[in-house]
């Protein structure tokens, strides 16, 4: 049996952050993996991405990673309302001037994706990690999308799971006895009724997978205080205590 762990958009939520890798740890799961988005929206930004590179997590390059990274304009959204319109500009332009230029560097130097291979007996389980999908790191894809937008990206990617985030959105879809496409939450910044920190563990043994989602709380006074006492606006902080705020 082998156990991976697969979790996503953090966004410089360091308390979430350490909740979920000590989770993991109590487990005594080694296989860990990240798709991406560390920056934006939380103040820890850097010590996001130092703990991530210091404990050598392979981690793919997500989009507000890659805006960081290479200094990408910010453009509205027309999903957006104009308050968030504005705190968004707000926040990225506060990553930009606040990420260390290492930092940015070990960005722009992320994967944009990781296929795996696990052997477990005779069996061969091949798994696919994207940020958001094969094409992109800044498309949404909800649970209720067609099935077949999903099972073509198996079918391209010659995978028996694709694990992706960026919607903040966790969800589990099986396909086939052992074909699954899953969003794995998110750490930092979770869009679910709970705002709870969310990952996913994968069991694999010679006949089958298994995943699960976990999600756990984490000390959000903390983070909303420090996002409060920043320069990021408090309507990221409101958001994480869920106070009426709607960001898509």
């Amino acid at each position: 049996m082998i156990q991976i762990a697969i979790f996503s958009d953090v966004h410089g939520n360091l308390p979430a952050l350490e909740v979920v890798l000590k989770d993991m740890e109590h487990r005594g799961i080694h296989q860990k993996f990240c798709l991406g988005d560390l920056v934006d929206f939380a103040p820890w930004g850097n010590e996001v991405i130092e703990k991530i590179r210091d404990l050598n997590i392979p981690c793919l390059m997500g989009n507000h990673d890659e805006r960081i990274a290479f200094d990408i304009p910010v453009l509205p959204l027309s999903k957006h309302s104009e308050e968030e319109t504005r705190a968004r500009f707000v926040a990225i332009d506060h990553s930009k001037k606040y990420i260390a230029e290492e930092n940015k560097k070990f960005l722009a130097e992320l994967p944009f994706h990781l296929r795996l291979n696990y052997k477990t007996g005779k069996k061969h389980w091949n798994i696919q990690l994207v940020h958001s999908s094969l094409e992109s790191n800044d498309t949404y894809l909800y649970e209720s999308e067609n099935d077949e937008v999903f099972k073509t990206m198996l079918e391209e990617s010659k995978s028996d799971v694709m694990v992706m985030g960026h919607t903040h959105l966790s969800f589990i879809k099986q396909f086939n006895t052992n074909t699954w496409a899953i969003n794995c939450g998110s750490v930092g910044r979770s869009k679910e009724k709970n705002r709870l920190a969310s990952y996913v563990i994968l069991t694999l043994d010679e006949e089958k997978i298994t995943p699960e989602i976990v999600q756990l709380p984490y000390p959000v006074e903390e983070t909303t205080r420090q996002i409060q006492e920043s320069g990021i606006p408090d309507y990221y902080a409101a958001f994480l205590k869920n106070e009426n705020v709607l960001i898509l």
